[in-house]
């Protein structure tokens, strides 16, 4: 008769000096989640039912929440959490699926790459987006621009 190994019986055993980061991964994202829940459900709130609701949406509505430095915390806030979140999400499927040592280094190592990426890019997005860019056309521009 053949035994088959248990599900998740570690390949090898886990170690028991140093710091636990699987445990801090998985008590991040039950934090990270629970603070989620809030950004995400007060930003709809925000966008969606404030004022005149989803009508209201445009171009000068965005441009005006982002030049509000608190909201530029709060949707930097849900930007990082929920890209680490996720980061940390596809770093467990892929421990959990890749059988191979390499690729499951490399698979790893492109998921640091994109969060990275997308982190830097939409904080730099955030911190220095300009409702009213200069020499832009008068036309172009928002209504609470200086030029109109």
């Amino acid at each position: 008769m053949t035994t088959i190994a248990a599900p998740r019986t570690p390949a090898r055993p886990a170690r028991r000096k140093g710091v636990n980061w699987e445990k801090w991964g998985w008590i991040y994202m039950r934090v990270s989640g629970v603070i989620l829940l809030v950004l995400i459900f007060g930003h709809l709130f925000v966008n969606l039912m404030v004022g005149d609701g989803i009508k209201a949406i445009d171009f000068a509505f965005v441009g005006g929440k982002l030049s509000n430095p608190f909201w530029q915390w709060w949707d930097v806030a849900m930007l990082w959490l929920a890209l680490i979140h996720g980061g940390n999400g596809m770093r467990t499927i892929v421990n959990d699926y890749a059988t191979g040592r390499t690729i499951r280094g490399v698979l790893k190592v492109a998921i640091l790459a994109a969060v990275t990426i997308l982190i830097i890019l939409g904080t730099l997005v955030v911190f220095t987006f300009d409702p009213c860019p200069a020499g832009a056309p008068a036309d172009l521009l928002a209504s609470f621009c200086p030029a109109n």
